[in-house]
């Protein structure tokens, strides 16, 4: 029995398209996980939020001029979470590996950004990490963690040793952690004043430079990277954050050929009307038809 038969369970379908595993490029699985949560927890309840929402939002880009049911897209389901983080973990990992031996993308909803942890063991090889996220999550620990949601880049640093880190949108961080990036030759952070100040073209330009040699890419999107008053229903909400047109504008011009897997995390939907599950469908929509675009264009 394969890992996604083992740990996962249907749930209504993103997008309200289906194709079946076997023909599909991108695979979508939900992780109801906030078990490290210390703020807003709620979290787990977002994957089912942000389907609901991507079932009410027409599915055609401007910004790609392809429309969603253009796509192959599978949706597993849900991950069975447990309470450990460490079980829940493996089971991330175990279902992403599978999938990416079927040549196929992993696309997560979270859940609780900890699931980036495990969904990045997965990748073999030459790894680069684009965290966009208010928060750095470079702490050694936290309350007593060394592994949660404030912790999970740096065990990845320490652990998987990627390429490169890249955390765009960052304004929150503590003394410890801009010391470890102080030290550390392959994280970068983009602060959102940069952004909002500068542009998304000076932004681009560092971001491109940085990962100028980047292999397997992973794209994780924390949704507390935008400003409250786009997303109020996260789990760790701070001021002074980007739009969602900002975001979308850097996101997919460095999503191409190279992503690998691509996640989207702490969304806590009771917090408000719907707002923040709509962008947040909205951004996994924009993500898959750029990229399927790219890997079109590629194959002409």
């Amino acid at each position: 029995m394969s890992n996604l038969n083992l740990f996962i369970s249907p749930a209504p379908l993103f997008g309200g398209y289906q194709k079946e595993f076997k023909d599909a490029e991108y695979i979508v699985f939900g992780v109801p996980f906030d078990a490290t949560s210390t703020y807003r927890s709620g979290a787990r309840f977002a994957p089912t939020a942000i389907r609901e929402a991507s079932l009410n939002i027409e599915t055609y880009s401007f910004r790609s001029g392809i429309d969603l049911e253009d796509l192959k897209i599978h949706d597993a389901g849900d991950l069975h979470t447990s309470m450990n983080a460490g079980e829940t973990l493996r089971r991330v990992e175990a279902v992403c590996r599978d999938i990416l031996k079927e040549d196929k993308m992993p696309v997560i909803i979270g859940g609780e950004h900890t699931i980036t942890f495990g969904a990045a063991k997965s990748i073999k090889g030459d790894l680069t990490i684009v965290s966009f996220d208010a928060h750095l999550d470079l702490r050694d620990e936290y309350m007593g963690e060394r592994l949660s949601h404030t912790t999970f880049l740096r065990r990845i640093n320490e652990e998987m040793e990627p390429k490169r880190i890249m955390v765009i949108g960052a304004r929150a961080a503590c003394r410890e952690e801009l010391r470890y990036v102080s030290e550390s030759e392959n994280i970068r952070y983009i602060t959102s004043q940069k952004i909002l100040h500068e542009g998304i073209e000076g932004a681009l330009r560092d971001i491109k430079d940085f990962l100028y040699d980047r292999d397997r890419l992973y794209i994780t999107v924390d949704m507390d990277v935008l400003d409250p008053s786009f997303a109020p229903a996260v789990q760790n909400p701070e001021p002074e954050g980007i739009s969602l047109t900002m975001l979308l504008d850097i996101l997919l011009e460095i999503c191409d050929d190279r992503l690998a897997i691509f996640d989207l995390v702490e969304v806590t939907p009771h917090y408000d009307n719907g707002i923040t599950a709509a962008a947040a469908a909205k951004i996994i929509f924009e993500t898959l038809m750029h990229h399927h675009k790219v890997i079109e264009r590629r194959r002409e």
